[in-house]
């Protein structure tokens, strides 16, 4: 009696990949709608451990899809383990979602001469976790709701100080927002030009970003060579992604420019060809907002 074949494994990375495309093959850039104004944690939060601590690169814009197809208000998630560690538990029937994280393994080798060699492979091992509005009996914390702004947003004083402390070259003027890398300065339109605070802010949060790739600092290069290319693309993913990251750390809910959905074939294209591609723009982003934090005053100990 034959066995019936087992379906092939999708792995992370096509998994994760798959779900992006399929929402940016609908107009939908995942990273830009995962606001919620109903949890004390903020208006707009990273996805957060049980612990609180943020989740980094592509951990980020995997919950942050699964909190919008599922509604979740909640910014907490869990393992299982952790949910029973809590008091609590997870719902029956509930569904997790899929987080990962990179790790290595040694793998030992005889050369030719007898001398054994030992390489670290890297790999992504993968768990599960939930959301804590899947879970009952948690502490009161992890479903306290936020109460109602009472007053609307002006300038952002906060979001100013960020910008200002890293030391960044901001000009002001024109009517298009870029970064020049050779002369090394950020050129932003007038603040009155934005249709309101926070439009500023993340747009100004995107061009950061890409101050981050100069030589002197992360040194980032994909080998872009012209306007529009692959390499182009990767770097203005990155950006996206490092611009919807830092306004979640900066309680903002980001609005990237319009001339953004122009390059939606374009990362289409570079995503259906490299299912990593997405992993790699989403490390980098991390690692692009962990300098400019790392530019902040530090409090005094």
């Amino acid at each position: 009696m034959s066995k019936t074949a087992a379906a092939p494994r999708v792995d992370v990375y096509t998994k994760i990949t798959n779900q992006i495309v399929a929402q940016l093959e609908q107009g939908v850039r995942p990273w830009l709608r995962p606001w919620h104004a109903d949890h004390a944690a903020g208006r707009v939060s990273r996805p957060l451990r049980h612990n609180g601590k943020p989740y980094s690169g592509i951990n980020i814009l995997a919950l942050w899809m699964t909190a919008e197809l599922s509604g979740f208000a909640s910014p907490f998630w869990l393992t299982f383990q952790q949910a029973l560690e809590l008091g609590g538990h997870v719902r029956k029937g509930e569904h997790g979602a899929t987080v990962v994280y990179a790790s290595t393994f040694t793998k030992s080798e005889e050369t030719d001469s007898g001398e054994d060699i030992e390489e670290k492979i890297p790999f992504l091992k993968q768990y599960t976790v939930f959301c804590a509005d899947q879970c009952e009996g948690l502490p009161a914390h992890f479903y306290q709701l936020a109460t109602p702004p009472t007053e609307k947003l002006e300038r952002i004083e906060r979001a100013d100080r960020f910008f200002a402390a890293t030391g960044a070259n901001i000009q002001t003027g024109g009517n298009q927002a870029f970064y020049a890398i050779e002369p090394d300065f950020i050129r932003m339109p007038p603040f009155e030009a934005f249709r309101d605070a926070e439009s500023h802010a993340a747009t100004l949060a995107h061009e950061l970003t890409h101050w981050t790739r100069h030589p002197s600092r992360l040194n980032r290069d994909f080998g872009r060579k012209r306007f529009g290319d692959e390499g182009y693309a990767i770097e203005e993913l990155v950006a996206e992604l490092g611009s919807a990251f830092l306004c979640a750390d900066l309680q903002l809910t980001p609005e990237v420019r319009d001339d953004h959905a122009s390059y939606l074939a374009s990362w289409l294209k570079v995503l259906k060809d490299d299912k990593r591609a997405v992993f790699t723009a989403a490390s980098h982003a991390s690692k692009a907002i962990d300098l400019l934090h790392g530019l902040q005053p530090q409090p005094d100990a």
